[in-house]
């Protein structure tokens, strides 16, 4: 995985171990918005969606975040859809409620940045995370990575997407 982002063209550091396709998932620890501990383990048997962008006040990130939200209402049970970012779990808390966000399971890893470092995903510079796509199978095997080389450009959904379907088909 490549360890260089940009923000409007300045490069970035990503620290971190970073993971690669096919192998086994990095577990983790982030905060859910009620300040519980939550991580990889706690969607045993799905396959999970890993969606981190650096902090939900931006526009891209609200965007990455609702767009997530409204296509998985036509995902399976056995797909869960996880949203990381370093915003503080009140913050993400606020924003879900007030976007209806109930379909992305919205948590924090500004404690330990356990998510960030586990998947070389901490930018350096700011301790925010790049925006990714990670996807992991009901094995917990990492089967697609997508990382944004612009932090203020979108993921490629639809490319996402269509790991997906490969991924559920087996």
């Amino acid at each position: 995985m490549d360890n260089k982002v940009t923000f409007k063209g300045n490069p970035l550091t990503l620290s971190g171990k970073g993971t690669q396709n096919g192998s086994p998932a990095p577990g983790f620890k982030a905060l859910k918005q009620d300040l519980s501990e939550t991580g990889l383990a706690d969607f045993r048997g799905k396959v999970k969606i890993l969606t981190s962008f650096p902090s939900l006040d931006t526009p891209v990130c609200d965007l990455q975040v609702k767009e997530f939200n409204k296509r998985a209402v036509n995902f399976s049970s056995d797909v869960a859809v996880i949203g990381i970012s370093m915003d503080l779990p009140f913050a993400q808390k606020r924003f879900c409620q007030e976007n209806d966000i109930n379909n992305v399971t919205v948590v924090s890893d500004h404690r330990d940045a356990s998510f960030g470092l586990n998947y070389g995903l901490l930018i350096k510079e700011l301790r925010l995370l790049a925006r990714s796509i990670i996807i992991v199978d009901k094995e917990d095997i990492v089967r697609y990575i997508q990382v944004v080389g612009e932090l203020t450009s979108p993921p490629d959904y639809e490319a996402a997407l269509k790991a997906l379907q490969d991924v559920l088909r087996g």
